[in-house]
């Protein structure tokens, strides 16, 4: 089938009225050749921003009835599952959903092998290896993947969405390990917020091509923190991303003129863990000074990765750690090595001297102190934490809402 055109409503200068985007995903949707075909519509889990229960109220509007099966697949990741009653509230009606069941090997097919002389192609030289292409067996089952999420600068691929919500989102380890530690190699400082195809990118649509079903997608820029849409995009996953990704570019990334030696990163309360509020850390990275500090400031997050406890083990390090002595390391699953690395942030290390780093990394969290500063990172009690003192020092930036809106130097 001839993928379609993007279709945009919206632009970074305004948002949408519900009724709004509520005409353009029916319209969309009539228009998309859906009648009688079975659809798998994949959606993100609470860690990010989304008016859900608008875009499905939408969704199943225009297609119940005349599509031969409807199923939401909620695209963990690696993230933990979402209870019955949290899915409820997240998607805001009662649906045929499921969660990506990313721990049950049952979980998924196989679509086959990216070659090791491809991967070194597109992660140009910094990977020479094959890798199984493992997916979701609802997605493979359905004719139709339909894509509903939002598109936020990103630490591992530039910007996500797309087929990202494939790869990782209902994927297997394989591919995420791959692509995240790929993107570990080249530092999310370096890949966030960079448009276009970046070599994770390339991966995982390389990967998104061994999907059988038709791939389509509602791409959404939200505004961030609320339940407010700047635009839509429709069309196959490639076009409807770039679309959005070029609009998040203008709505999400705020310009510093100058460094800032102190940033605390106040973290709502849909990131549960570290795992996930690290996107505080990233979002900011780029604009702290040599030898400045983050704050992490989330007093309700009491562990560092509730599905990977493996980080207490290993610690944050930066790439070079890692790299400098691989194979100490390289049998530990990749996605976790880069998820340190990209909350430790830049830095070297040297076998003699050791480890040297950029920035200072602060947990202000319920997350015990021993904890924390065996995990090789900072610990502020948030017993004596002063929000007034920080907002009052003029070299500490303090940041509402933390953990989508990219933080850049002109």
């Amino acid at each position: 089938m001839v993928a379609l055109p993007a279709a945009v409503l919206g632009d970074a200068t305004r948002t949408l009225t519900d009724d709004e985007v509520t005409t353009f995903v029916q319209d969309s949707l009539a228009s998309a050749g859906l009648e009688g075909r079975s659809v798998c519509v994949i959606v993100p889990d609470a860690t990010r921003s989304c008016p859900l229960p608008l875009l499905l109220k939408a969704v199943h509007q225009a297609l119940a009835g005349r599509v031969g099966k409807l199923t939401v697949l909620v695209a963990l990741g690696t993230h933990a599952a979402m209870p019955p009653e949290a899915l409820r509230v997240h998607l805001g009606a009662e649906y045929d959903v499921l969660n990506h069941e990313w721990w049950t090997p049952e979980t998924f097919v196989d679509l086959g092998r990216i070659s090791a002389d491809r991967i070194n192609e597109i992660s140009a030289g910094r990977l020479h290896q094959d890798v199984e292409v493992k997916l979701n067996r609802a997605v493979v089952e359905h004719d139709v993947a339909l894509v509903v999420g939002p598109v936020f600068p990103h630490e591992v691929v530039g910007f996500s969405g797309g087929n990202k919500y494939f790869f990782p989102g209902v994927a297997g380890q394989e591919v995420i390990d791959l692509s995240h530690w790929l993107g570990a190699l080249i530092t999310s400082a370096s890949i966030i917020g960079t448009t276009g195809t970046t070599p994770v990118r390339a991966l995982i649509d390389e990967a998104a091509a061994l999907i059988p079903a038709e791939k389509l997608a509602l791409s959404l820029v939200v505004e961030s923190g609320t339940n407010n849409l700047h635009a839509v995009a429709f069309g196959d996953t490639v076009s409807s991303w770039r679309a959005a990704a070029e609009i998040s570019a203008q709505t999400h990334v705020r310009y510093l003129d100058h460094p800032v030696r102190r940033i605390v990163s106040l973290m709502p309360s849909r990131y549960q863990d570290i795992w996930t509020a690290a996107k505080g850390f990233y979002k900011v990275e780029p604009v702290v000074a040599d030898g400045g500090e983050v704050i992490l400031y989330a007093p309700h997050v009491t562990e560092l990765a509730a599905m990977h406890p493996e980080i207490e083990q290993i610690g944050y390090h930066c790439r070079d750690y890692f790299v400098g002595q691989w194979e100490k390391f390289r049998d530990l699953h990749w996605g976790v090595l880069a998820h340190s690395t990209h909350l430790r942030g830049a830095g070297t290390w040297d076998p003699t001297t050791g480890e040297h780093l950029r920035v200072e990394v602060t947990l202000c969290t319920g997350i015990p102190e021993d904890v924390v500063r065996g995990a090789n990172l900072s610990y502020l009690d948030p017993a004596a934490f002063d929000l007034a003192e920080y907002e009052n020092d003029p070299e500490t930036l303090v940041i509402p809402n933390a953990g989508e809106i990219l933080h850049r130097l002109r």
